[in-house]
Formats: C-alpha cells, sequence, structure tokens
C-alpha cells in the first residue's frame, strides 16, 4: 500500500478537496475561517498550501460567517456546502448558535474549531476551559447536542474514518445537518503516513429513499377515501427538487396546496393549486382548507407549530394525518401514518396508484379573494402627510412591484417572516426564509451566502433594525469581494414583532421599543451611514415610491446596497391573513383586566388543540 506523509491538518484539507458531487462539484466548495492560535498553525498552513484546490475565505464573525455556509448549503438544495474553522475558546462557542440553526433547518455544514492539546502538556492554554470533574470537556462540547455528528480529533489517523463518516450525515436525506470535528491543535500539527487512495475523489450521490409498498398502498387508499384532502408543503420538496412533481401531482388529483416557510416558492405564487402560507401566519384561504381537511399530507414537512397552529389548525372531527419525510422521526408525529421516502419518489409513485383519481372539494375563490386582499393591502399608499411611516406591508408591495423572475426575497427574524409568508408572491424558488430558528442577525451573512449559490439571481434581504443591529459585519466582507445584493432595513425603532405579541398577551409595551426602555436618551441611529462605513452603497428612501426607485437602481452595482426606511411598528402583516392560533403561554395570574382576558382567550384556544388523531 503506497503512503504519503502529511500532517493531520494537510490530510485534512486534501480529503476535503476531492469529495465531489454527481454535478463534478466539490461538496465543500470552501472554508471560512478566522484564524486564532488553536487553528493557524496547523489548518491555517494547511488551507495556505492548498490554494485554489480549496479556497479560504475571511468572515468578520465566527457565527455570522457560519450563518453564510449554511444559507449557500440551502439555497444550493444542500447539494454543496461549506467548512467553517475557528480557534478554540470564543471562536468555538460563536459557533454553537449557528450550528444550532443548520440543525434545526436539517442543512449540512462543517465545522472544524480548534481544540485543547491531546497530550495535554501545556494545560491548561490560553482559551481552555475546565472542567473541575472531567479532564476530556473542553469548549467544543458546547456543540455535542446541536450537531447530528460529533467527534473530536486526538490522533492523527482517527481522520480515516472521521472525514468519511462526516460526509456521510452531511450527504444523507434523512439525517443531514451540521457535523463538527473538534481538531485538537497539537494533532493538526502532527505527521502520519497515509493511505495514498484516500486521497482517490470520490462521489457522494444523494440517495432518493423508496417508499415501502405496503405503506404506498395504505397512504393512496388513504386519499381514495377522502373528500377534502390538503397537501402541506415543506422544505423536504424542494431539497427533494420535487417542485415540478408536486405541481403535476396537485393539478391531477385535484389536491390544494398549502406552504410552510421552508416550502414557500415550490410552488410559484401564481400556480392556481398553491393556496398560499399554512398556520400561524397562514392566509384566510390556506387556513379554511386546513380547517376543514379530513386528510392533511404533508410532504417534507417536521410541522412547526407555525405551521399547524400549535395543533389546533387541523380541527375537523375524525381527520387523518399523513406525513411523506426521508426521516422517520418527522414521518411518525403526532400519530401520522408515515411514508418513509424522498419526496419526488413518493408522489411519483403515489400518482401512480391513484390513477385518475380527483378531489373536487376545494373552492377556488376562496384563492383569488385572499390574492386580491393582499394587492389591496400592499398596494402604495398615495398621497400622505410628511410624517406618515408606511408598513411592512407597503415595503413589501414595493419590493413586489419592481420584482422579476429572478427575485429572491430573504429573511430570517421579527416581523418580516410572517409578513413574507403571507405577502410576497414569489416566482419558483423565489424565497428563501430561515425560520426554523428565526435566528436574528442571520439575515445579511444569509444574503451572502445565498449570493454565492445562486450569483445570477437578485437576492432581496429583508432585514429590522434590531437584527441589523445584532450582526451587520458580514456586510463589509462582501463589500471586499464585491458580492451584490440589496438589503430593505425597516427601521421601526425596536423589536416591533414582540412587542405586538407582548400586547396580545396582555402585557404592558416594556423593554422592546426603545421608547419603553430604560434609557436616558432615545438613540439616533445613523444606519445609512453606518452601512456606508463598510463600504456599501446606502441609501434612506424617501417614501415608497422612492423605495422602489432605488431597488431598481441597486441592479446596477457589483457591490451590495442598503436602502434604509423608516417604517410604523403598529400594524401586523396585514389583510388576506386568516392567522391562527400560537400557542405562547400567558400569566395563569394577572394583574389586569387585559391579561385576565387575554388568559381566558389562551385557555379557550387551548381547548381546540388536537395533538394526536
Amino acid at each position: 500500500m503506497s503512503t504519503i506523509q502529511l500532517t493531520a491538518a494537510q490530510a485534512m484539507v486534501r480529503y476535503l478537496s476531492v469529495q465531489m458531487t454527481e454535478e463534478d462539484d466539490r461538496f465543500i466548495e470552501g472554508v471560512w475561517a478566522i484564524f486564532g492560535h488553536g487553528n493557524v498553525a496547523g489548518l491555517g498552513e494547511a488551507l495556505e498550501g492548498i490554494g485554489d484546490a480549496l479556497p479560504t475565505w475571511r468572515g468578520q464573525n465566527e457565527q455570522t460567517m457560519a450563518h453564510t455556509a449554511i444559507a449557500y448549503a440551502k439555497a444550493a438544495k444542500r447539494r454543496r456546502a461549506h467548512a467553517v474553522t475557528s480557534s478554540i475558546g470564543p471562536g468555538a462557542t460563536n459557533l454553537v448558535t449557528a450550528a444550532a440553526l443548520a440543525h434545526v433547518n436539517r442543512l449540512p455544514v462543517l465545522f472544524i474549531p480548534g481544540d485543547v492539546f491531546a497530550n495535554r502538556r501545556p494545560d491548561p492554554v490560553l482559551q481552555q476551559v475546565e472542567d473541575f470533574e472531567d479532564g476530556s470537556l473542553s469548549a467544543n462540547d458546547c456543540l455535542r447536542p446541536v450537531s447530528k455528528y460529533f467527534d473530536r480529533i486526538h490522533r492523527p489517523e482517527q481522520l480515516l474514518t472521521a472525514l468519511p463518516r462526516a460526509f456521510r450525515v452531511m450527504t444523507d436525506p434523512a439525517n443531514c445537518g451540521p457535523v463538527t470535528l473538534a481538531f485538537c491543535q497539537d494533532v493538526q500539527a502532527e505527521a502520519y503516513d497515509y493511505p495514498e487512495d484516500f486521497f482517490a475523489p470520490k462521489v457522494w450521490r444523494i440517495r432518493r429513499p423508496e417508499p415501502d409498498r405496503r405503506d404506498l398502498e395504505d397512504v393512496a387508499n388513504l386519499i381514495r377515501a377522502s373528500t377534502s384532502p390538503v397537501i402541506v408543503c415543506g422544505g423536504g420538496v424542494i431539497y427533494s427538487e420535487a417542485e415540478n412533481t408536486l405541481a403535476d401531482f396537485a393539478t391531477r388529483h385535484g389536491v390544494p396546496v398549502v406552504e410552510t416557510q421552508a416550502g414557500k416558492s415550490a410552488l410559484a405564487q401564481s400556480h392556481p393549486m398553491n393556496f398560499g402560507a399554512a398556520g400561524v401566519d397562514g392566509s384566510a384561504a390556506a387556513n379554511e382548507l386546513c380547517a376543514n381537511a379530513d386528510l392533511i399530507i404533508g410532504v417534507g414537512t417536521r410541522f412547526q407549530d407555525f405551521t399547524t397552529g400549535s395543533w389546533a389548525l387541523f380541527g375537523k372531527p375524525g381527520r387523518r394525518l399523513v406525513s411523506i419525510n426521508t426521516q422517520a422521526y418527522d414521518a411518525d408525529k403526532h400519530g401520522a401514518i408515515g411514508l418513509i421516502a424522498d419526496a419526488k419518489v413518493a408522489l411519483e409513485e403515489l400518482s401512480r396508484r391513484l390513477g385518475s383519481f380527483k378531489a373536487h372539494s376545494f373552492d377556488p375563490k376562496s384563492r383569488t379573494a385572499w390574492l386580491s386582499k393582499v394587492d389591496a393591502h400592499c398596494a402604495a399608499p398615495g398621497a400622505r402627510p410628511e410624517d406618515y411611516l408606511p408598513s411592512d406591508a407597503q415595503v413589501i408591495g414595493a419590493v413586489q412591484r419592481v420584482s422579476t423572475e429572478k427575485t429572491i426575497a430573504m429573511c430570517a427574524a421579527g416581523t418580516m417572516p410572517g409578513a413574507l409568508k403571507l405577502l410576497w408572491q414569489p416566482a419558483q424558488g423565489g424565497y428563501h426564509m430561515e425560520y426554523g430558528y428565526s435566528c436574528m442577525g442571520y439575515e445579511l451573512a444569509g444574503a451572502l451566502g445565498i449570493k454565492l449559490a445562486m450569483p445570477d439571481r437578485e437576492v432581496v434581504c429583508f432585514v429590522g433594525d434590531g437584527s441589523y443591529m445584532m450582526a451587520n459585519s458580514e456586510l463589509a466582507t462582501a463589500v471586499m469581494r464585491r458580492i451584490p445584493f440589496t438589503v430593505i432595513l425597516t427601521d421601526n425603532r425596536g423589536y416591533g414583532c414582540i412587542n405586538r405579541l407582548q400586547i396580545h398577551c396582555g402585557g404592558e409595551e416594556f423593554n422592546n421599543l426603545y421608547k419603553d426602555c430604560a434609557v436616558e436618551a432615545q438613540p439616533e441611529i445613523d444606519f445609512v451611514a453606518h452601512a456606508a462605513s463598510m463600504g456599501a452603497h446606502a441609501v434612506k428612501a424617501k417614501n415608497i415610491a422612492d423605495l422602489e426607485v432605488q431597488i431598481v437602481e441597486a441592479r446596477g452595482r457589483n457591490r451590495p446596497t442598503v436602502i434604509v426606511i423608516d417604517t410604523d411598528p403598529k400594524p401586523g402583516p396585514g389583510e388576506g391573513g386568516g392567522g391562527f392560533w400560537w400557542d405562547v403561554a400567558v400569566p395563569e395570574v394577572g394583574r389586569t383586566e387585559k391579561s385576565e382576558t387575554a388568559r381566558s382567550n389562551y385557555l379557550q384556544n387551548m381547548r381546540q388543540q388536537n395533538l394526536v388523531n
């Protein structure tokens, strides 16, 4: 057996550089890196040496550069991914939030944080977290519960098993998620004679699990026996590349489709079988279908509480639940009849068995009525006083009116996710929302990741002033790399979304909007100057009409554009919504009449929960 002597770090990057997709691309396109004493001498040297065979990119913050990697993987439909390396200590723990985000959303990313010395000679090293009762723990153990696969590399030869395991997880449609390989810093520099064939190019195929024939027949029989079925479209439809298959199935068999955040834009909003968002932030058309459905068919969804109205939405007596998913954990939730399979394969097989079956129980007029209300609610405000503040819906309408087939709207947290889910009318593939973890600070980094994965698309990033304040530094990275996207920064002077939830739950306005915070002076944040200081083109829109002009002008630039617009924090997502209940616990002992009323309403809604069949 031929061998080659390499350091463990050199071996790792060489291996990463030859792991391929079926499209002949590297699965790990490159590595985001912030170097410190835990990785600069080992991985840093190896990455410099391998050069363009595995590119290295510098980020500004470990969490946000990881968000960029995660958004890239989501936009690439989990067919490609990035790696992220950090030093030990704060660099590693900064990755925890991003790892949780990837875990919840089932997205592949490879984390390579530096770790303590395996030989323990210099213990405690700088930034080492010491456990007084367990000498084997390090700060990287924080990543265990938010990693699909975790390993600590104590010896160079452990890479021979750890790396293939890492790729098995990242390319597995059922168990896909973040992988952490905590890399002891002394081991990174140690040499080992690796088998040369370990570095032979390998193609990782994304498998399409076939459904069990008996389960297929059971589900087909349930559909045939149903009178008012509805499909809940989740992100698994997109990852399976089953968008057109779903459209064909819905049309052929007359089964209307409602959307989750992750599944939105699998069907274009213009598709006649797309009734829009379901659940807490759902459309009146979609939620009416769900409330009256005798069969709910989830396709690639994990049935998050926002989708199900905290399991109070699917309320028809005797209704049944089917869940098509690659992961048995998701397929068997809440007493569902599970069909464990790839979404595309399952829909094709079901359609063959259903033959000419077609449901006829839904009213297409409800979809038309909802979309008419959306158009009215998002319409330009017309002549208004100078001190008028537009709503988020009017901002969305402005972007919608100048959007094209190539526009992707993206967001993550605050008011905009619910508003966009309800009001944005995308072309197929024109929506990207991180709402599994709803992580403030994902937005700008995520926009960068999407544009890297889809350079021919126009990326429009909606971000509130609260999220922008939490994490904006990757804007500088996008400027330095000349990666253009458009940021719509809505300034409502605080956390408007949570302020509304606070009021809805019977509370007083407190510590959300700046006007209700314990501050000696109200902030005067110049977001335009801040974004411009990082090199972005930045401008403040005078009004909705000016916002439309600025969006169009941004298309000709080779760097990010930030457009700031002041908005009203009070209005919710808007007309056309049939927004459903969301289980947010209200205090059992209230101090005011409105808090007692909120508790009474909460108990009434809680009685509607249908947690199992």
